[in-house]
Parts: C-alpha cells; sequence; structure tokens
C-alpha cells in the first residue's frame, strides 16, 4: 500500500514536467520534417524540368529513315503433352494429351500515321503458342504481331521485291509461325492403346528483309537547293517545311495536300534539293532520287533569277535520266519561281524561247500567279486519272 502511495505522489508530480518535455520534443521533430520535405522538393522539381527538358530533346532527335533491315522470326508452336485420364470406376481412361497452339505471324501493314521507318526495330519475334493441356485440351495459338509501316513500304529480301505497300490497310505476312506439337492423344492406336510419344512445336519462319520508303505522292517538285520549293509548297498548302536563305535546308522530304472546292486532294512532295552529280551519290544522292520513281508527274522549279535557267532544267532532266532510264520522260510541268526578282524579267522571255514546253512564271513568296499552277497541277492530275482508268489500274487517292 505504501508503495502504491509513494509511485502516485511521483506521478503526479512528474506529469507537467513530461508533458512539457514530449511537446517540445514534438515540435522539433515536427520542424525537422518540415525542413527535410522542403530539401527533398527542392532537387525533385529541379530533376523534373530536366526530366522534361530531355524528352522534349529525345523528340526532337526522331529523323526521317526511309531504309531499315529488319530480322523477323515467327513464333514458336506450342508443345504437346503426355497425360492419361484417371476417373472414379474409369482408371485407365486412356491419352489425353491435347495438341499445342500454332506460333504467330509477323504482319507488315500499312499505316497513315506512320511517316517514317525510325519506329521499327532491327528484330522482331512472333507470340509463341501455348502447350497443350489435359483433357484433350489444345494450346491457344500465338497472336499475330503486327509491325506499321508507312505508305509507299517496298519489302525486299535480297534483290528480289517480295511487297510493296501502296495502299492504306495493306498487309503482308513477312514470317509465319510454327506448327503447334502433337499430344499422345494423337498417336492412339489399336496396337498402340497407351501411347507416351509426342512432338514439339515447330520453330517458326526466319527471314532477313530489306524495307524501302519511297514517299507515295501525285506530284514531286524537283529543283536545285535554293530553288524555292519549300516555299512554294507553303503557298500551296498547309505544310510546314523548314525556309532558309542557305542549301540544303530540306533534309528530307515533306508532303503537301492541295485542297480543291469540290473536295479532290493532290499530294504534292517536296524532294530535296538535287546537284549535279547526284546519279553518283554526290550531295543528298541516291537516298531521296528514288522518292522521286513514285510520283504521278513531276514540277521542275527553277530559280528564274539565275542565268541561263534552261541550263538547269537540263541538267535536272540529266540527273534523272542518269538514274533511271526514261524518268525524266515522266509528265511533267516547269515552273519558274521568284518571278518578283528583276532578274527575273530578262530571264523569261529567254526561257520561253529555249524551252518548247509551257512555263509557268510564279511567286511563293507574294503568292503571283499562284493560281495558273493549281490550275495546271489539276489538269496533270485529270490526265494521270484518265491513264489509269484506261490501264484498268486503281488510282492512288490521297
Amino acid at each position: 500500500m505504501l508503495q502504491i502511495m509513494v509511485r502516485a505522489c511521483l506521478e503526479s508530480q512528474w506529469r507537467p514536467v513530461y508533458s512539457q518535455i514530449h511537446s517540445c520534443l514534438l515540435q522539433k521533430q515536427i520542424k525537422n520534417w518540415h525542413r527535410s520535405l522542403s530539401i527533398t522538393n527542392t532537387p525533385c522539381s529541379k530533376s523534373q524540368k530536366t526530366c522534361k527538358g530531355n524528352k522534349s530533346e529525345k523528340k526532337l532527335s526522331r529523323y526521317f529513315v526511309d531504309h531499315r533491315k529488319v530480322h523477323v522470326i515467327g513464333g514458336k508452336g506450342g508443345d504437346g503433352i503426355a497425360c492419361f485420364l484417371s476417373e472414379p470406376r474409369k482408371e485407365f481412361g486412356g491419352p489425353n494429351g491435347g495438341d499445342g497452339g500454332d506460333g504467330g505471324h509477323v504482319i507488315f501493314k500499312v499505316d497513315r500515321q506512320i511517316k517514317s521507318l525510325s519506329s521499327l526495330h532491327p528484330f522482331y519475334r512472333g507470340f509463341s503458342g501455348e502447350k497443350g493441356g489435359s483433357k484433350n485440351c489444345y494450346g491457344a495459338s500465338g497472336r499475330p504481331l503486327y509491325v506499321k509501316v508507312p505508305i509507299g513500304t517496298m519489302i525486299k529480301e535480297g534483290t528480289k521485291v517480295v511487297a510493296d505497300l501502296n495502299q492504306p490497310g495493306e498487309e503482308y505476312t513477312a514470317v509465319y509461325g510454327g506448327t503447334g506439337g502433337r499430344g499422345n492423344r494423337f498417336f492412339l492406336a489399336n496396337d498402340n492403346r497407351a501411347p507416351t510419344t509426342v512432338t514439339l512445336g515447330e520453330l517458326g519462319q526466319e527471314r532477313f528483309l530489306h524495307l524501302e520508303l519511297k514517299t507515295v505522292g501525285h506530284a514531286g517538285m524537283i529543283g536545285f537547293p535554293n530553288a524555292g520549293k519549300s516555299s512554294l509548297l507553303r503557298a500551296i498548302s498547309r505544310a510546314k517545311p523548314a525556309v532558309a536563305p542557305y542549301p540544303f535546308t530540306t533534309l528530307n522530304p515533306h508532303v503537301g495536300i492541295v485542297h480543291y472546292e469540290d473536295y479532290e486532294q493532290i499530294a504534292v512532295v517536296d524532294i530535296p534539293g538535287i546537284i549535279k552529280g547526284a546519279h553518283e551519290d554526290r550531295g543528298l544522292g541516291l537516298a531521296f532520287l528514288r522518292h522521286i520513281e513514285r510520283c504521278c508527274f513531276l514540277l521542275f522549279v527553277l530559280d528564274l533569277s539565275l542565268a541561263e535557267p534552261w541550263a538547269h532544267l537540263e541538267a535536272l532532266k540529266h540527273e534523272l535520266e542518269q538514274y533511271k532510264v526514261g524518268l525524266s520522260k515522266t509528265p511533267h510541268a516547269i515552273v519558274a519561281n521568284k518571278f518578283d526578282l528583276p532578274e527575273s524579267k530578262n530571264n523569261l522571255p529567254l526561257l520561253k524561247e529555249q524551252v518548247k514546253q509551257r512555263v509557268i512564271p510564279l511567286s511563293a513568296l507574294t503568292g503571283e500567279n499562284l493560281e495558273e499552277l493549281l490550275v495546271h497541277l489539276r489538269e496533270l492530275y485529270e490526265d494521270y486519272l484518265k491513264t489509269e482508268k484506261e490501264q484498268v489500274r486503281k488510282p492512288m487517292k490521297w
């Protein structure tokens, strides 16, 4: 009893002191927690800013890729299994091992949203099939793997062209998956009532393919560097290619859509500048000459302010002919750009004397005489549709 009274007395004396010490320690702990929180938040916010900057830099580092080597393998087939049925009052029910599922295929499919081969990986493997199950259950087949490619993708195996994808949604099965294995139920026979034999799933097909992108467009603009092709594409469409007063501003093809009042659309491709010797891989060389092959008709864009613009036209046709015989004879129009400059006024009569074809003088900067180009562009498009109809071919629609 005495001990209990002494303990109660001591607790009554030390309780206020204890509560005061506890509150001080709690306040100090809260201050330290706030301090650590502010310290940890500061570098976190800075790291978030740097992370955002890195992401934007990654987006800017995507380049136009028009050729890619791809190794593709079909999915492996699932294995068959060996098992036997055993139930009450049916102890020896016989074999019931199911077959394995087939492996998945790898399929290239055209997607309008894809504009380059930069998103493709160098290796693709199809999904494998599942192995068989008991009670004669078959394994699930591997689902097909779809690889999205842009319009105009040509697939080669060695030097042989195996597929040419020009229409939206068009598909090509690159490799087939392996066949699934057989379970022991498959090997049941009168002379073998309890087979234990199974087969493994087959490996998928394997191929090494080379993909090339040839930009698909109705009209292709061809000219020397600084001829004003990008400015002209900006003037007649909503495309926004880079424009600058130095050569080789355009490093990859740009496609612009020209809209007409009857809802017809014509795709115009801005091909990077060609220089003399491009067919020998000078300048940008062969990397972009192949994009001209897919164009239905051409627009030769000349800088009318330079001396002897007809010589530039002959040089452009020579480069096309050296790259592929007959390419310069594709239906085309001659566009004399920079008509707003004083030198162009004097060169226009000389150009018309040297060239027998129709010459369309215009200025992409001021918009002068753009309507004549749009009307002539529609005439070339109508001739293309007529030719395709006569040859019973499906014309390209954008």
